[in-house]
């Protein structure tokens, strides 16, 4: 059971911020302007133009019912061909298989690092990327992602075999299936001890779940919330009964959690029917609370007690206190708890995971885009200098929830300004509420950025307005959305007094139609308020904006 308990954090307090008029910002005109996230190698030309042909459902969006147990469901049947062209790689490495709605990344991230620690060679794959597909693949001890070289080079290796598939498949394979494979047939080349595998969708017809109860050492059920509702047959029951598709016969199962009992009991009940030991990391014999938020080495981190005692099923015990998190937020103390219990999974199964490197691997972790604070350096580069700007891939109500409790608790009395870009297929309306229910939060600046390098899936910064005035008017929230239009020249003008002294505690809504006009309109902000403390900048909605700032920042 995870509980919290804060001392007085040692981080700056923003205590007064942004502050402005009620009014809307006049919205830049003329063409919607799209950046990309860090341009690939060259060499990785003719490969990206490759992938780029085939079916991305990251692009397009997910259709219904694709993740599902069903005729309509991806064919799993296309991966195990295309995997026995290349004499089935998945079989010759053992594998940790996570599926969630949230947490997989990160909890993926721990438990390659704690095996990294130890001294194993680890292979990790996850989705999406950040900045360059290479991130999705980490090979061996380093932890580094997938040089360009190795990349493409097994590409022109196997670039026959893929044109046969493809060709016998009817052009049906996809962006997602052919990078997995190309990921195992790396992992069984480079022979990893071990590979930590995400599953992108679901689970029971994701690609990645053709590992076979032999090759899987345990797996992992992080959450369960109703991101993909459509593609996972409708509802709560069938995103779990897809989740738990990756259960295999008499193979350890690690649940994250906390679930909803019923959902619980549709995955406990799969496992029982596979004989397969079930360790929660949310059951009440298990603590883990934070202690603390301070600075460490220039950044902010959480000090955290982790304590795991399992007697059902597999008898399990690790006492950690005092660890030092960089992954901020409860709900990465979550993660890092599942991740914990998986290591002491593993640990029982004969694999040697010390405390010790459970600590440092936790204690090592961090992941672009997750409670992400930029450096000043960083921040000048976007035209924002001296700025606290946070940046983080929420994209669900819950997500959204979650950064608001980790904002509360590192700065609780800090004056929020949120730049917003998001996918057209999320709950929008769930999302803003979480962050309008969120103490000071002062404007929101509503934008657009490309999603998966494509438009198709965007949702317009008008239409996203929309969800936010619902959200407000459900929540019984004033925000100002309409107004005078002479903001910037009013921000601009000297004779005019603070705009802070004009706030009436009102948030104002705003739209721009690029990141860049959104960055613009922050740093006028800024700057009208000089010799004011700044607060926090928080950039979310999605991966892809943060993708594209870290890109901006980077330069």
């Amino acid at each position: 059971m995870l509980t919290l308990s804060y001392a007085k954090p040692a981080l700056l307090r923003g205590r007064s911020v942004f502050s402005f008029i009620r009014t809307r910002f006049p919205r830049q005109m003329g063409a919607k302007q799209t950046m990309c996230s860090l341009a690939e190698d060259p060499e990785m030309n003719d490969f990206m133009d490759y992938l780029d042909s085939l079916k991305n459902y990251e692009k397009s969006g997910v259709p219904r019912g694709a993740g599902t147990d069903s005729c309509q469901g991806f064919d799993l049947g296309r991966m195990r061909r295309l995997m026995e062209r290349f004499d089935n790689p998945q079989s010759k490495f053992k594998a940790v298989h996570i599926a969630g709605t949230k947490g997989k990344g990160s909890t993926a991230a721990f438990i390659s690092n704690i095996l990294r620690t130890e001294g194993y060679s680890v292979g990790c794959y996850t989705s999406p990327h950040i900045q360059t597909i290479r991130e999705r693949i980490l090979l061996g001890r380093s932890g580094d992602p997938v040089s360009a070289k190795i990349l493409n080079c097994l590409f022109h290796r196997i670039k026959q075999n893929l044109d046969q598939a493809i060709s016998e498949e009817t052009g049906c394979l996809s962006h997602f299936e052919v990078f997995t494979a190309m990921a195992f047939i790396l992992f069984a080349e480079e022979k990893v001890d071990i590979a930590v595998i995400e599953a992108g969708l679901g689970g029971t017809r994701d690609a990645t779940n053709i590992i076979s109860p032999s090759g899987l050492v345990a797996s992992v059920i992080t959450t369960v919330g109703e991101e993909h509702l459509a593609a996972l047959g409708g509802s709560l029951e069938t995103i779990a009964v897809a989740k738990s598709g990756i259960i295999k016969q008499g193979r350890p199962l690690v649940l994250g959690g906390p679930f909803l009992p019923h959902i619980e009991h549709i995955i406990r009940h799969r496992a029982a029917s596979l004989d397969s030991p079930v360790v929660s990391a949310s059951d009440a014999g298990n603590r883990s609370s934070i202690r603390s938020v301070a600075m460490l080495d220039g950044r902010p981190c959480q000090s955290c007690d982790i304590a795991i005692k399992v007697e059902k099923d597999l008898k399990l015990s690790c006492e950690l206190l005092d660890v030092k998190l960089h992954m901020l937020g409860s709900h990465q103390l979550q993660n890092a708890a599942t991740a914990t219990c998986m290591a002491l999974c593993l640990r029982n199964l004969g694999w040697r995971v010390s405390d010790e490197s459970i600590r440092a691997g936790l204690q090592c972790t961090c992941l672009l885009g997750r409670s992400q604070f930029l450096t000043n350096e960083e921040a000048g580069l976007l035209g924002l200098a001296e700025a606290t700007i946070l940046l983080d891939g929420a994209h669900t109500k819950e997500s959204a929830k979650a950064l608001m409790n980790t904002i509360r608790m590192a700065y609780p009395e800090a004056r929020l300004g949120f730049i917003v870009a998001m996918a057209s297929d999320k709950d929008h309306v769930g999302f803003a509420k979480e962050i309008l229910s969120g103490e000071h939060v002062e404007t929101i600046v509503l934008t657009e950025a490309a999603i998966a390098g494509g438009v198709t899936r965007m949702k317009s910064a008008v239409s996203l307005k929309d969800a936010w005035i619902q959200a407000s008017e459900e929540l019984g929230v004033q925000i100002a959305h309409d107004g005078a239009a002479g903001y910037r020249e009013l921000i601009n003008d000297e004779t005019v007094p603070h705009v802070r002294d004009l706030h009436d505690h009102t948030t104002v809504l705003s739209t721009e139609g690029c990141l860049k006009s959104s960055l613009r309109t922050m740093d006028g902000i800024l700057r009208r308020n000089k010799g004011v403390e700044r607060g926090i900048i928080v950039i979310t909605g999605s991966l892809h904006i943060v993708s594209t700032v870290l890109a901006l920042s980077r330069r």
